[in-house]
């Protein structure tokens, strides 16, 4: 789970490898604990950057988010950036270190109870559910992150003409809020990707609608459901009955659900 660790932090430890390596770390370094729980929040920023690139198109936004981690552990950038030199020519501190990042990160997602399958199964029959995570969720904002990210490959392409339905109930929003959750469900075909992008501004239930091509088969369907954090101020926002639908091209059902919900 570290492979996105932020760019600049990568370059500064890959260029400070071929210096020789101290032992005791020194005044103005970060110690291992305090540098732990650092490249944890880093490594969900970095996963944050990676699902919503549309909210963070250049270093400056980029560099927000991040100032946004230094001001939580109250350090400076050039605190941390002084640290990963010092790490980077003790790699095998920092190795042990990574190690104890995994292990917290998986023993937060496996708390959650939000292990995503590594892959919806492929079968062709209507009204098929593919969701891969837990059918709720809770936006907080104490949250680093709030939202869940989906992925969902199958072992065979979907059928061509797939409709992909989205169903979700939300409470908990209000229209004070400067910021209210976000859906973007995408779907990868052959050559090119679909998307539908929603915000969610009212309770109740909702159903986001994905229709692809009837010529293409789809390989693959990805997206989020996110809330920014900067507001301070909102009450709990909850989600439950999360469901992705997979309807065949021209699907009866799919037809008798759409019209229930007019």
């Amino acid at each position: 789970m570290l492979r996105n660790l932020c760019k600049y932090s990568l370059f500064v430890l890959s260029t400070m490898m071929l210096f020789p390596s101290c032992r005791k770390t020194p005044e103005g370094v970060l110690p291992e604990k305090k540098m732990k729980d650092i490249l944890i929040d880093m490594q969900l920023a970095e996963n944050m950057i990676n699902a919503n690139y549309q909210n963070y198109p250049d270093s400056a936004h980029k560099a927000v988010l991040y100032q946004s981690v230094f001001q939580k552990h109250k350090i400076t950038q050039a605190v941390y950036d002084s640290s990963l030199v010092w790490y980077g020519k003790n790699l095998d501190i920092l190795i042990r270190i990574y190690d104890l990042v995994i292990d917290e990160i998986n023993g937060q997602i496996r708390e959650l109870g939000d292990v995503q399958a590594s892959a919806a199964p492929s079968v062709n029959q209507d009204s098929v559910n593919i969701w891969p995570r837990r059918d709720y969720l809770t936006f907080q904002s104490e949250a680093l992150f709030n939202g869940t990210i989906f992925d969902i490959k199958p072992e065979r392409e979907y059928l061509p003409g797939s409709t992909f339905v989205l169903g979700l109930r939300i409470w908990g929003v209000s229209q004070q809020m400067r910021h209210t959750p976000e859906i973007r469900i995408a779907a990868e075909l052959m050559d090119t990707t679909w998307t539908v992008n929603e915000k969610i501004e009212h309770e109740g239930y909702r159903e986001i609608v994905l229709k692809t091509p009837a010529t293409k088969r789809t390989k693959r369907v990805y997206g989020y459901i996110r809330m920014d954090n900067g507001e301070n101020n909102y009450y709990k926002i909850y989600i439950d009955n999360l469901k992705l639908l997979r309807y065949n091209y021209g699907s009866k059902a799919f037809t008798q659900a759409a019209d229930s919900v007019r």
